[in-house]
């Protein structure tokens, strides 16, 4: 009979630092996103003058593309400031993740001793 071996099961299965660590590189890179579109925003506000055929729809239709552009920017890494924000935030949700699985690690290694005595009581066990 095949037995699945568990360490490649558990191996396969994103651990919740993985997970944070996904999380921590989307917020950053929304957070350039954010940042390059202000950026954008205030270059075009800069202008001289007003082109021919600036219309409010015009405007409208930069705006959309700006905001595209900045997305593009943010996801290849122009500024590299998310890279920057993940290196910075990195070592406190490593430090947090830590903090939780072994809290998690020694809740489950030692028992709660209230809960024992009061099951001994309960049982009529001796102490």
């Amino acid at each position: 009979m095949i037995q699945a071996i568990p360490t490649l099961a558990s191996a396969t299965q994103p651990s919740k630092a993985d997970a944070d660590k996904a999380k921590l590189k989307t917020a950053a890179q929304q957070f350039e996103a954010v940042f390059l579109r202000q950026m954008i925003g205030t270059m075009r506000q800069a202008s001289l003058g007003d082109g021919m055929f600036d219309s409010e729809a015009t405007q409208q239709f930069q705006d959309m593309a700006d905001s595209k552009t900045a997305d593009a920017m943010s996801q290849k890494g122009v500024l590299h400031l998310a890279d920057l924000l993940e290196k910075q935030l990195g070592a406190t949700v490593a430090k947090q993740a830590g903090a939780t699985t072994t809290a998690a690690a020694a809740a489950t290694a030692k028992p709660d001793v209230t809960s024992l005595a009061t099951a001994k009581v309960a049982t009529g066990a001796p102490s």
